[in-house]
């Protein structure tokens, strides 16, 4: 039975070769908990029981659901051939994931002091410090970044697409704009093929996300003591910061690219968090001696 569901995976949901073998193994350890072979047999109870066992194992509550995903399209699977009339996960509730809070940059790590510090000063330090910046100073994504185009930018504002294509124009800086439009001469200048895109390889077509995001790893790994260091991680930075200087959520989720305000609701745990520290440091009652 279990083969015929992985064959359905493959030939008609197409799944990758990593996902089908996490599915094969997490029906499989289902069964052998049970230890039931018969599919009308199976309850929401068995499934329940199956989830707290994993959970008191110490297994994250992600992992948990993402077990449970795979249970659940095994069974619509046998629903759907008739194997079972109804699926017994229909009353099943995954645990709740925990909410992690986005890891970010201080803002004085990123003093225009330190930054320029950090970075070579040649053709290819310009590059990487621009690339840095322009995550930093407008919080897009790494895809964004890598097809931003020449005619994406003006003296005042970056035009770029995001998920489910979704065009949003962001506000920059004339200091950022001018070192967009020096490095596309200097680019040029250095033997780089003309091309559309303001970040490209030598031969013109553009960057691919590995380079980029070791490039952006290699700064912040150098500049800062964050656990995480990604370009991804100055986008939170970007988010954090101009929220703890007193931008609307509003704001933030529009030059975010965010679908709803929930998203970026996130991003006040941090600056309460902010709020908190300077409290307990500042009044006299808060202190921690």
């Amino acid at each position: 039975m279990i083969d015929s569901f992985i064959d359905y995976l493959q030939f008609e949901r197409r799944y990758s070769s990593h996902t089908i073998v996490a599915y094969r193994k997490d029906v499989a350890d289902f069964f052998e908990f049970i230890e039931l072979q018969d599919l009308k047999m199976v309850s929401y109870r068995d499934i329940r029981g199956w989830m707290l066992n994993l959970l008191e194992s110490g297994m994250k509550s992600t992992t948990v659901n993402r077990k449970l995903s795979s249970l659940r399209t095994f069974f619509d699977w046998l629903v759907r051939n008739g194997q079972i009339e109804t699926t017994p996960l229909k009353l099943i509730t995954g645990p709740k994931n925990e909410k992690r809070l986005p890891v970010f940059v201080k803002q004085s790590s990123l003093s225009r002091q330190k930054v320029a510090e950090k970075f070579e000063d040649d053709f290819n330090g310009s590059m990487d410090r621009l690339m840095m910046e322009l995550f930093y100073q407008t919080g897009i994504r790494l895809s964004e970044l890598i097809e931003l185009k020449r005619i994406d930018f003006d003296s005042e504002h970056i035009k770029v697409k995001g998920k489910r294509n979704k065009e949003r124009i962001i506000p920059m800086s004339i200091d950022l704009s001018s070192e967009i439009n020096k490095w596309i001469a200097t680019k040029e200048s250095n033997g780089y093929a003309k091309s559309d895109y303001v970040f490209s390889l030598k031969n013109g077509k553009k960057l691919y996300p590995g380079l980029v995001y070791r490039k952006i790893n290699d700064y912040l790994s150098r500049a800062t003591d964050v656990s995480k260091r990604s370009p991804h991680i100055l986008r939170h930075t970007f988010a954090t910061h101009l929220l703890n200087n007193g931008a609307g959520l509003e704001v933030i989720k529009e030059l975010l690219g965010h679908s709803s305000l929930a998203a970026t609701q996130v991003y006040t745990h941090n600056s309460f968090a902010e709020l908190t520290k300077v409290y307990s440091q500042a009044h006299p009652r808060g202190r921690k001696d």
